[in-house]
């Protein structure tokens, strides 16, 4: 069956299995928060380090990244082009940041919705209509434990 596209959607394309046991790759962190404006003077000061993979993966064998595409969760902090961290093992509740595919549809982005009889999906864009599926309807969801974002430098001409 071929994938579809849903109009004003969020998809998330596969990127690559979290790695088991990866070599630990400590990065240094400050002891201030940084506020966004003027800098901190104790910004000079190093706290602790941090290893992303231990932030982000926590069942290295069921977590998957996937790239996401679209802007139906730019409210939720997810934008197009953002790398999502997916854990298998999760059990999703109502209100989380899921991973959603069902009937041959592209996995999608969405904010998980239980409701008595049916689920739905939620966009975190008001531009961006809810997937309302009937009861017994079956969707496969899996939670987004992360979201990791790399800047681009827009350049002056």
């Amino acid at each position: 069956m071929p994938v579809q596209h849903l109009p004003e959607s969020t998809y998330l394309l596969p990127v690559l299995p979290a790695a088991i046991d990866p070599p630990a790759v400590e990065v240094r962190t400050g002891s201030a928060l940084v506020e966004l404006g003027f800098p901190s003077p104790a910004e000079d000061f190093e706290d602790d380090s941090l290893d992303l993979n231990r932030l982000i993966v926590r069942n290295a064998p069921a977590t998957f990244f996937y790239r996401a595409s679209g802007n139906s969760m730019i409210l939720a902090g997810i934008c197009d082009g953002d790398l999502l961290a997916v854990d298998r093992s999760v059990t999703v509740q109502d209100g989380d940041t899921v991973f959603a595919t069902w009937d041959g549809n592209a996995p999608c982005c969405k904010i998980l919705r239980i409701l008595g009889d049916h689920v739905e999906l939620h966009s975190a864009n008001p531009r961006h209509a809810a997937i309302v599926f009937p009861p017994g309807a079956e969707v496969e969801v899996f939670a987004v434990v992360g979201v990791a974002r790399s800047l681009r430098r827009v350049r002056a001409r």
